[in-house]
């Protein structure tokens, strides 16, 4: 086991496949049909996918000038530290270990168990057991090295955009269900996006979208190509895909047939497929949430590293394997972090549902904050040069700001104990500050 620090590992491409597998996930396959409930005609669904990738792009831009100015493994994690001190960074990083991360990979793993168990049963406990055997296996796999956890990201993305691909192609092939004339969707797309729909709408299309930010953890691994490029690049695959399968949605099931579906997704494949049509989702399914958990573990452990470099109450975590070029012992504790929550979920009604309660508000919170530290560090930092400095200063992460702000307000409204629970667990780590504080003192004193 060696302390070494990270290497440049990762080609662009490898980092543009882990975004675009992180963003592409299950989220595609639940949220259209609320979406076109809420927005209520086809101009006004294409138009809010279209909104929510220039909104993840605003986002982007302004994590464009903090990774390529300050890059470095911990990601947000080292933002919050320069702009704000060590107490708000350790307790995102607290945050991001024991809720958003490791929640995140606990509601992936109970999405894979309940499309695992209906093309094959394991008994009562089905969804948990698939569950937990995927984040064992997949943390094992990344354990054992960068390479082997980027093969398979690019193998699994590489699944899942030809996946969507069928569903595209199925969907053009199914018979058009008119939706009148091209002047009255436009006409009726602007009144509903000024309609009091837009609101949830836009909240499940950014969940969708969500995840993008993970290439700030990558930004030290990185060669070549500045990470700028490839988070411009990975959005514009994303924002097409979405629009595209969300075309296909409306012109195969119209918006009563998505409003009042499910599985928009498996309604499509079942009306081009017939029933074969619903397995082949199924396993489209998989492959999509198998590439979220993959690249998440990726970036998810980089956080855990950060911590354990800086706080000495979490050193075991700060070792970075130089052969293996991954931080191995902050994997396995996210693994474990995420098995435990599998196993607390297996009781719940929904271990999906009550995962993305217990994740939302904590992420807003955080990610808000990051988007602050753009303007923060603009005034602490002026003479720190800037590869690439955000455009439209300061409005750009002004808007970002907004968003976020909004995001948290509504994450807040629409969830419920989950949570509260996962506030409460940010709250436990406050007790681990005065603890590490005491730790830096005693040790300060045996210094001097």
């Amino acid at each position: 086991m060696q302390n070494a620090a990270p290497g440049k590992t990762l080609s662009p491409l490898d980092a543009i496949f882990i975004i675009v597998g992180v963003v592409i996930g299950a989220g595609i396959f639940r949220t259209p049909s609320i979406v076109a409930a809420n927005a209520g005609s086809e101009a006004a669904v294409l138009l809010v996918w279209l909104a929510g990738g220039a909104i993840s792009l605003v986002g982007a831009l302004c994590y464009a000038e903090l990774t390529s100015t300050f890059p470095n493994a911990g990601g947000d994690y080292h933002y919050l530290t320069r702009a704000y001190g060590q107490t708000p960074a350790f307790l995102f990083a607290w945050a991001r270990m024991t809720v958003i991360q490791t929640g995140s990979l606990a509601m992936l793993a109970f999405l894979i168990g309940d499309y695992a168990s209906g093309i094959m049963s394991l008994g009562q406990y089905s969804v948990s057991i698939y569950a937990g055997s995927t984040v064992v296996l997949l943390t094992i796999i990344n354990a054992a090295g960068i390479r082997q956890g980027s093969w398979l990201q690019n193998g699994l993305t590489i699944g899942i955009l030809l996946g969507l691909g069928a569903v595209f192609l199925v969907g053009l092939n199914c018979p058009s269900i008119s939706s009148g004339s091209s002047a009255a969707m436009a006409y009726a797309g602007f009144s509903v996006l000024n309609g009091s729909g837009l609101g949830k709408a836009m909240i499940f299309v950014l969940l969708t979208y969500g995840g993008w930010n993970e290439a700030a953890y990558l930004s030290a691994e990185v060669r070549g190509s500045s990470m700028s490029r490839v988070l411009v690049i990975s959005l514009g695959i994303i924002t097409a895909v979405y629009v595209l399968v969300n075309f296909v949605f409306l012109r195969g099931l119209g918006i009563p047939g998505m409003s009042g579906s499910e599985a928009v997704a498996a309604d499509l494949m079942r009306k081009g497929l017939g029933e074969g049509g619903s397995l082949l989702l199924s396993v489209i399914v998989i492959l999509a949430v198998l590439s979220t958990m993959n690249g998440t573990m990726i970036t998810g452990a980089r956080t855990n590293y950060a911590l354990g470099t800086d706080f000495k109450i979490f050193s075991y975590m700060g070792k970075w394997h130089h052969r293996c070029g991954t931080p191995i012992n902050a994997m396995l504790v996210q693994g474990v972090i995420a098995f435990l929550l599998v196993v607390l979920g297996t009781g719940a009604r929904s271990g999906f549902e009550a995962m993305v309660e217990y994740t939302a508000p904590v992420f807003w919170f955080f990610f808000l904050l990051v988007g602050i530290s753009v303007i923060v560090l603009r005034i602490r930092e002026p003479s720190v040069p800037r590869p690439f400095s955000v455009p439209l200063y300061p409005a750009t992460p002004v808007l970002f700001c907004a968003v976020c702000l909004y995001m948290l307000q509504s994450s807040l409204a629409y969830t419920g104990k989950g949570a509260l629970v996962g506030i409460g667990v940010l709250a436990a780590g406050v007790p681990l500050l005065f603890i590490r504080n005491g730790i830096s003192k005693e040790y300060s004193g045996k210094e001097k």
